[in-house]
């Protein structure tokens, strides 16, 4: 079981679904909303648990992201055409067992960093 929730804790998510795709995505819309590289991994819709309120902001014409209103904590990523949703690694609270397996959108991360870790990277 993974669970997680927001810094104040109005929201909290939980699977018992195996993640898949555990990335690092430096585009500039994660990079502006997180502050820095955002880390998820993502479930089937309906394998993902989410109780309070999320705020939702229209990112692109085919995706959007998931917020906590309160307390700002970007939680989710959902692609419109997909019955999936991607949640924030670093809101998780306990063990994930998780290993990353790429970086994406890397033609956009900032010039203040270097991605040293061997993994995949992707434009």
């Amino acid at each position: 079981m993974i669970k997680g929730q927001c810094l104040c804790g109005n929201i909290h998510f939980e699977t018992e679904a195996a993640p898949m795709g555990p990335s690092m995505c430096h585009c500039g819309q994660c990079r502006r909303q997180s502050g820095g590289i955002w880390s998820s991994a993502y479930v089937a819709d309906t394998d993902l648990t989410i109780t309070g309120t999320v705020s939702w902001f229209a990112s692109s014409p085919n995706a959007k992201r998931g917020f906590c209103a309160t307390c700002g904590s970007f939680l989710f990523w959902k692609a419109l055409d997909e019955d999936t949703t991607s949640f924030a690694l670093g809101a998780v609270s306990n063990s994930t067992g998780l290993t990353l397996e790429k970086h994406i959108f890397v033609a956009d991360k900032g010039d203040y960093y270097k991605i040293a870790d061997g993994l995949p990277q992707q434009d």
